[in-house]
């Protein structure tokens, strides 16, 4: 499935100008209105550009006006967006039929947001072969084959150049890796040492557009939850996902991100040298 950034910039550019026409208002004070920037709104409303908001600016913008996302993208004509109220909360159950295939669709409909990830355990495109089979061999819910192949999609996603991702998780997680301590005691040290290796190298390629922080899991925790830009959030609960559709959880979601990452002690851009100085025992 293949997103036509242009179309949807140019249906996005057009239900702003309604909403301005209708409210009779300058572009300043509908920008003062939804909380933004003016130059930002401006860029939107320029011809020429194929910009789309950030999931933030989206939220800000229905929730001020009273109006759906997928309307403001084009692809609803339900204005009101009534009809999502009787889906705010969806469980969708992580069956190895389903469930990588589920994540790979929310991905591709996030293609030109941000993507907020908070992994259960390592980041899946970032596992080596040796440490998926370590995790999952065993599992028939979750075949290692199976969830191979998802981190292979998942790598080739982040390698695409529109992609914008970020991953906060606590660093005792890593250094319990190192120590081969937790889930990861009888995975021997040199397959250890090769997926830490491993992450440091892409984390090196994927930069900036992929970007991992850690914090102090003494002083900080956070759910696993992966926030899809700004039409979707799924909360990981093990077998299954919670998937949340409303604007407002939303953006309590990815404000409470946002948090984890001002609380990081490794910032994004020192995290792969911090690895590659991990004492592999």
């Amino acid at each position: 499935m293949s997103i036509d950034k242009r179309k949807i910039s140019q249906q996005f550019r057009d239900r702003l100008r309604l909403l301005i026409s209708r409210e009779a208002m300058s572009v300043s004070a509908f920008a003062q209105e939804c909380n933004l920037d003016r130059s930002a709104l401006s860029q939107f409303l320029n011809e020429a550009s194929i910009r789309l908001p950030r999931s933030e600016t989206l939220i800000a913008i229905a929730s001020s006006q009273n109006v759906s996302m997928d309307w403001l993208l084009g692809l609803s004509q339900d204005e009101t967006g009534l009809g999502e109220v009787s889906s705010v909360f969806d469980i969708e159950h992580a069956s190895p039929e389903q469930g990588h295939s589920l994540l790979a669709q929310w991905h591709t409909e996030a293609a030109g947001y941000k993507i907020r990830y908070v992994p259960s355990s390592l980041p899946d495109l970032l596992r080596t072969r040796a440490v998926v089979e370590f995790e999952f061999g065993e599992k028939q819910s979750v075949p290692a084959d199976d969830k191979n192949a998802f981190a292979r999609e998942q790598l080739d996603y982040n390698r695409r150049p529109e992609t914008d991702m970020e991953v906060v998780m606590p660093f005792q997680r890593m250094e319990n890796l190192a120590a081969g301590r937790d889930i990861w005691e009888g995975l021997t040290r040199g397959k250890r040492q090769a997926q830490i290796e491993h992450m440091a190298d892409l984390i090196d390629e994927l930069y900036p557009t992929f970007r991992l922080f850690m914090f102090d899991g003494r002083k900080h925790f956070i759910s696993p939850y992966t926030v899809f830009g700004p039409k979707r959030a799924a909360v990981y609960l093990g077998g299954m996902y919670m998937v949340i559709n409303s604007v407002d959880h939303i953006r309590q979601l990815t404000q409470r991100f946002d948090e984890s990452i001002r609380a990081a002690t490794i910032p994004a851009d020192r995290v792969s040298a911090w690895l590659r100085d991990l004492r592999v025992t």
